[in-house]
Formats: C-alpha cells, sequence, structure tokens
C-alpha cells in the first residue's frame, strides 16, 4: 500500500480574494509531511481552518512573483517566527523570488530566528526525497512562471518474506539487496531478485500536478502526462477566450482539452475569476472535453 497523498486546496481564485474564495494555493500531505503550492494572501486563515499544520511545511513552491502568489509568504514566515520554528524553510521558485521576499521581510521589520533558504527552481527535478520528488517545469505567463508535478515512487515488485524464508535466505541486509534488485548469495548458492519479488504487485506511485498560470503550451504536457490529479488553472469561460490570450491564462474548456491529451485521471480547476460566479458553467465546460472535471472550491480535501 501507498502511504496516501491528501491535498487541501486553500485557495482556487484568481488575482484577489473574495467572499467565495481565497487566491490559488494548495496544501499536500504526504508522509507527516506538508508541502504548500503557492502562499496566497489569507492562507494563514485556510490552514487553521482545514487543519493544516504550518510547522510541518518543510518546502514551500511558488509559481512565480505576481502579487496573488506570494503575498502569504512574509505573514507565514513571520507566524512560524513567533512559534519558535527552529529548523530551516525551503522556498523554491523563479529568479527573483530572494530578492523580492527579503524586501518583504525588511518592509515588514520582522525578526527570524530560523533559516529561510531560497531555492532558484530550474527545470526537472528539483527536490528529492526517499519516497518522493518534485519537479519544475515552465509554464507560458507574461512573467517567468513554473508549474510542479509531485511524485510519489512506486515499486516494481513486493518482497514476499514466506519465499525468502522458505529459501532459506536470512533475514536482514540481503532481504534489502534483493528487494533492490541485487542478486546475493548464501553458502555459495546464488539467488536472484525474482526468486523472492512478486512482480504482479508492483505498484506506481501517485501523482499530482500543480499547473498555474499559463496558456496551454505542448512543452509542459509531457511531465504531466498520467497525472492521477491535475490541478489546472481554468480562469475564464471558452467565450472569453480572446482575454485568455492577451493575459496568457487558460480557459476551462482548453484545461478539459489538456487533461484529456495527457490521460489525467482527474482534473480539479483552479484560479477562477471572480467574473464567474456560477463555476458550474466552467466545470460543464471542462466536461465537454475531460468527464471526470471538477471546479475546486475553498478547503476541499481529495485524497489518493
Amino acid at each position: 500500500m501507498g502511504l496516501g497523498v491528501k491535498l487541501t486546496f486553500l485557495g482556487s481564485g484568481a488575482s484577489a480574494p473574495t467572499k467565495e474564495r481565497m487566491p490559488s494555493c494548495l496544501a499536500l500531505n504526504f508522509d507527516g509531511q506538508n508541502f504548500l503550492f503557492d502562499c496566497a494572501e489569507g492562507c494563514q486563515r485556510q490552514m487553521l481552518v482545514a487543519g493544516v499544520s504550518q510547522l510541518k511545511i518543510q518546502h514551500v513552491f511558488i509559481t512565480h512573483l505576481h502579487a496573488d502568489h506570494v503575498l502569504g509568504l512574509p505573514g507565514f514566515i513571520a507566524t512560524n517566527s513567533m512559534h519558535l520554528r527552529d529548523y530551516p524553510l525551503y522556498v523554491h521558485g523563479p529568479r527573483g523570488l530572494r530578492e523580492r521576499l527579503s524586501a518583504l521581510i525588511e518592509t515588514g521589520l520582522m525578526r527570524v530566528n530560523y533559516e529561510v533558504i531560497v531555492k532558484e527552481a530550474h527545470e526537472g527535478t528539483i527536490l528529492e526525497g526517499k519516497n518522493y520528488s518534485v519537479s519544475a517545469v515552465k509554464l507560458r505567463h507574461d512573467v517567468p512562471c513554473y508549474g510542479y508535478v509531485f511524485q510519489e515512487k512506486g515499486k516494481a515488485a513486493e518482497f514476499q518474506r514466506a519465499w525468502a524464508e522458505k529459501l532459506g535466505i536470512p533475514e536482514g541486509p540481503l532481504w534489502r539487496k534483493l528487494s533492490e534488485g541485487e542478486t546475493v548469495e548464501v553458502e555459495g548458492k546464488k539467488f536472484k531478485p525474482e526468486q523472492v519479488l512478486d512482480y504482479s504487485k508492483g505498484r506506481k506511485g501517485k501523482k499530482v500536478c500543480y499547473i498555474t498560470d499559463t496558456e496551454p503550451w505542448e512543452p509542459y504536457f509531457e511531465a504531466i502526462r498520467e497525472a492521477d490529479v491535475l490541478c489546472h488553472e481554468a480562469t475564464f469561460l471558452d467565450a472569453l477566450k480572446g482575454r485568455a490570450r492577451e493575459t496568457k491564462h487558460s480557459t476551462a474548456r482548453e484545461a478539459g482539452l489538456v487533461a484529456e491529451h495527457v490521460k489525467a485521471k482527474a482534473l480539479y480547476l483552479i484560479h477562477l475569476s471572480a467574473r464567474h460566479k456560477e463555476t458550474q458553467q466552467l466545470e460543464n465546460e471542462a466536461r465537454m472535453e475531460f468527464a471526470n472535471a471538477f471546479a475546486a472550491k475553498d478547503l476541499d480535501e481529495v485524497e489518493l
């Protein structure tokens, strides 16, 4: 069994807060850690309501430097300092983030009693843990912008304890080597991984993609292929496609087309413009192209 991935949509709107929505921001819980994708204004309050622990967040991933995606960072950093955080916070994002964040901290006259480490994002893997990785992919917006792909590491097969015991292979380092695909030797007899691994019980790790702000752009399609959950911006209805092109955003129908093209399992529409009061239209439009589409609502939770 996998460790389980839980998503919490802390915000699902675009540009500015409304009565119904905060700007787009996503918390991802995996193996006791919380990861934060964008840090919008008001995200701290949303975390409190949703029960997402700020102090368990070690990594924040910023897509780009527009205000609605970064203005929550200074308050988030200050609150962690007040709570006496004593371990680093890693903030990943495009070039210029370090200077912008330093200016925000200085403007707020903050004393930060822990290390804030800013890491410049680049295409490809930017973070690798024991059982997960996070990759960045360039998007097409009017400023440098990245989407992020969280990938749980799967396994090719399941180790069968009973098989190893029956073969007389002693428990310990040899079992680990076999599970990692190495041949081992016991009293002059060699044992191959396939003798103790059940390949029928292998599984792919869960994949979650966070794509905002961008117009549909083929260079990022391969990175998000076969996502279990694709969170894709859908700022406008297709009737406003001209406006979407001007501002380099996507329509709900285009998000559906992307999800269908990359064979995603589920699509959640995010970064929804306040001009669309009835999000059912956005959802219906996306479903014209991809059936398993949903307009995300603030504080919605999805478990994988």
